[in-house]
């Protein structure tokens, strides 16, 4: 019996490897990509309970939590709502930090913790970045660097809805069209819906609302698939919220899990795959993000999140 010399013994087990499980490790040679998807007032049980599918297939295909802290250990005094959520959410740190502690933005200290963008244009300012918002206080006050920013100011559970749409069809047409590494999407319509009707699965309103988003949700991706470069882009899709809800609020919700406990979706090739198994945090978005960019995470930035989710990258 002939014997193949250990040399090319090695060299046909990594082939195979390498052929028959691809996403083991990240791909190199792909140019990374961020979609970040922001849902307001998304209460975990409601999106568990409703028709899915787009984001179902997001999860599917990555890492996900619906324990997500919006609040961390070292750090809660903030209000449970959307001013504090949404900066943290952006900019990668907690509300002792970056000052936001109600929707009034009084005492912010986003010039020295910014938007997740600036971070991202320090070290690639050839970057090209978009965010597209329908709540106008986080485009007024957080939004810093944004090559494409659009911000619309929306008013009730209708104004949002139509809002919502507007918002989604801009960034279909961004997605799909221009070379963007970093984008930011954010949707209001369930939050408003919340607050009018209530947040619960049992409340017909928020769930259909909820459902719309995920249709919005689904363009996007689609958006992203039909881009003439996509089999040579390396995408990572993120999902979050800034808080949950019970009854038709969710302030003061420190104690309530319904309310501080929301999902973070972390979907892609370059993602792990199946429930976290350790605590993940609204402020590990930015982290992420950043990692799958390969921005170097700098430790005069003082982020309190932690990449999580991603798969290794090859040596």
């Amino acid at each position: 019996m002939s014997c193949i010399p250990r040399p090319f013994v090695c060299v046909l087990l990594v082939l195979f490897s390498q052929q028959f499980h691809p996403r083991s490790v990240v791909s190199a040679e792909r140019s990374k990509h961020v979609l970040a998807i922001g849902i307001d007032g998304l209460r975990t049980d409601a999106l568990d309970a409703a028709k899915t599918p787009n984001i179902d297939a997001l999860k599917k295909n990555g890492s996900y939590s619906n324990t997500c802290k919006i609040l961390g250990s070292r750090y809660q005094k903030n209000d449970t709502i959307s001013g504090p959520g949404w900066t943290s959410y952006l900019t990668g740190v907690w509300a002792d930090k970056h000052g936001v502690h109600d929707n009034e933005f009084g005492g912010q200290r986003i010039t020295r913790y910014p938007h997740f963008f600036h971070l991202i244009k320090q070290q690639y300012p050839d970057y090209k970045t978009a965010s597209l918002i329908d709540w106008y206080p986080i485009d007024k006050y957080i939004v810093s660097k944004a090559d494409v920013r659009v911000g619309f100011e929306a008013h009730g559970s209708d104004g949002y809805t139509v809002f919502d749409q507007h918002i989604a069809d801009r960034a279909v047409k961004v997605l799909a069209e221009q070379n963007v590494r970093a984008t930011m999407v954010y949707f209001g319509s369930t939050d408003e819906t919340g607050h009018r009707y209530g947040f619960h699965p049992a409340i017909p309103q928020y769930m259909r609302c909820i459902e719309k988003v995920d249709q919005h949700v689904g363009r996007l991706v689609e958006a992203i698939k039909s881009r003439p470069t996509y089999q040579h882009e390396d995408w990572m899709i993120l999902i979050s919220s800034d808080h949950g809800g019970e009854g038709k609020g969710h302030g003061s919700g420190h104690q309530v899990p319904t309310i501080h406990n929301i999902y973070l979706i972390v979907s892609g090739d370059s993602a792990e795959k199946g429930e976290f198994q350790g605590q993940v945090y609204l402020v590990d978005l930015v982290a992420t993000a950043l990692k799958h960019l390969k921005v170097e995470l700098r430790p005069e930035w003082q982020l309190d999140g932690k990449p999580v989710g991603l798969l290794p990258r090859p040596q």
